[in-house]
């Protein structure tokens, strides 16, 4: 028995080694094994079972190398070989790649790039207009006819307050009505059209007269168009109700919307009885004052009166001539009366503080013509209150100047003393602050 054991392990151990030996050489050469290297002692059905074990062991060993290695890219050699690059790759590259894992294919993307998720399609694909197929179950004839529009909701008390009187504020600063006329024609008035003139006056009440003006163009202009003559006088309707209620924020609102509604009835965007329909119908005070002062505006415009000027034209739109008039006016008055709180709120109604150098250069040519201290001194004193108070700006009252300095030998010519008076007055505004040094050192000298 011992040498039976013996002859067996001798058996078993070269039967292990040839095995491994045929497995090697399959797996380098992908060749099958050769039936002369088998033991001549094995049965032909023990060599057939043992070949095919072998070959498909060597195939699948084949198999699983070739798709480790599909992910990577293929090379010649400098003699035309293909050499496979040798970089490993992750496991998390592994996992994430998505190309064929089974051996076959060329390693392109899966239909043309088309596939994965959230992809729409091959690139530079265009899709054509999906027809209706008639046997969809979901079909429905009536949605061929339908017309999909953007509904906007009607505008209620609250949001109109809200998004109009930014317009309207918008609207004092650039004065394009066709821009608030495009903005209107966006929004869902609906039933709160008439209240458009209403806020639009009440805006304008508490500013300024070009305010005012731009407010009139803005209603005759939005008079067919946005709005309708019922629009305008229910609007005028509601103001005198309110307008008790206006004047406590605004003393003279009566005259104003009395100037309003004559001004409207000159546009003709009110009818001419207006004013007739509400005679002995209004009980309120300040109401029956707004429509007496529209009366009496009317019938001066039978007497030839331009109620087309009734808020005076608005300050960059006057004519340089009427504007140097008004200086000159304003400046005589304050030097009889020698207001300095008057002069000031005269030349802030002008609204033109691009000409305020117009009024420094005068009142500088008027000190130069002046005989005696007094009107000296009360152009320093008024030209100190407007430079503190920030009415006229730095670069105003340097162009003045230099305008003097400009025009100084022609008014010598006239005035003999001007170059001393000159002087003078510079070095007393450097002392007081109205001027820098820049300006005293180009003051010219005789």
């Amino acid at each position: 028995h011992s040498t039976d054991a013996r002859c067996w392990w001798r058996w078993t151990r070269f039967v292990f080694w040839l095995f491994s030996d045929l497995r090697s050489s399959l797996i380098e050469t992908e060749a099958v094994m050769i039936p002369s290297e088998i033991n001549g002692n094995w049965t032909p059905q023990e060599k057939s079972l043992h070949e095919a074990r072998i070959k498909a062991k060597a195939k699948r060993r084949l198999r699983k190398n070739s798709s480790r290695d599909s992910g990577r890219g293929d090379s010649l050699s400098d003699n035309g070989e293909n050499s496979r690059s040798t970089v490993p790759t992750s496991p998390k590259g592994k996992l994430m790649d998505r190309k064929s894992r089974m051996g076959k294919g060329r390693g392109l993307p899966k239909k043309g790039g088309a596939g994965g998720k959230g992809v729409w399609g091959t690139p530079g694909e265009v899709y054509d207009v999906e027809e209706v197929d008639v046997r969809d179950p979901n079909y429905d004839e009536d949605q061929e006819s339908c017309i999909y529009e953007t509904v906007v909701l009607p505008l209620d008390e609250g949001a109109f307050q809200k998004t109009v009187t930014p317009i309207v504020q918008e609207y004092f600063e650039h004065g394009d009505t066709n821009e608030v006329l495009e903005l209107l024609n966006n929004l869902n008035l609906g039933g709160m059209k008439c209240s458009v003139p209403m806020l639009a006056v009440s805006l304008a009440l508490e500013g300024k007269a070009s305010h005012r003006e731009l407010t009139s163009r803005l209603l005759s202009d939005l008079c067919g168009k946005v709005l309708t003559t019922g629009d305008v006088e229910k609007s005028f309707d509601m103001l005198l109700k309110e307008l008790p209620e206006l004047a406590l924020d605004t003393p003279g609102a009566p005259q104003l919307v009395g100037q309003f509604i004559a001004r409207a009835v000159a546009d003709r965007i009110l009818s001419e009885d207006y004013i007739e329909k509400h005679k002995g119908k209004v009980d309120c005070t300040i109401s029956r004052s707004a429509l007496g002062r529209a009366t009496v505006l009317l019938s001066m415009k039978r007497g030839g009166l331009r109620l087309e000027n009734v808020w005076g034209i608005g300050g960059g739109q006057r004519p340089v001539e009427h504007l140097s008039q008004e200086i000159d006016m304003l400046l005589k008055e304050y030097q009889l009366s020698g207001d300095v709180t008057e002069a000031e709120r005269c030349l802030q109604e002008l609204e033109v503080p691009h000409f305020h150098h117009e009024f420094v250069y005068k009142a500088i040519v008027m000190v130069l013509e002046s005989t005696g201290e007094t009107t000296f001194k009360m152009i320093l004193k008024l030209l100190k209150s407007l430079w503190e108070s920030t009415v006229i700006t730095l670069d105003q009252m340097n162009r003045g100047f230099e305008r003097v300095y400009k025009e100084i030998p022609d008014i010598n010519l006239d005035v003999p003393q001007a170059y001393t008076v000159m002087e003078q007055f510079v070095d007393q505004c450097l002392q007081m602050g109205i001027i820098v040094k820049q300006i005293r050192d180009l003051c010219p000298t005789r």
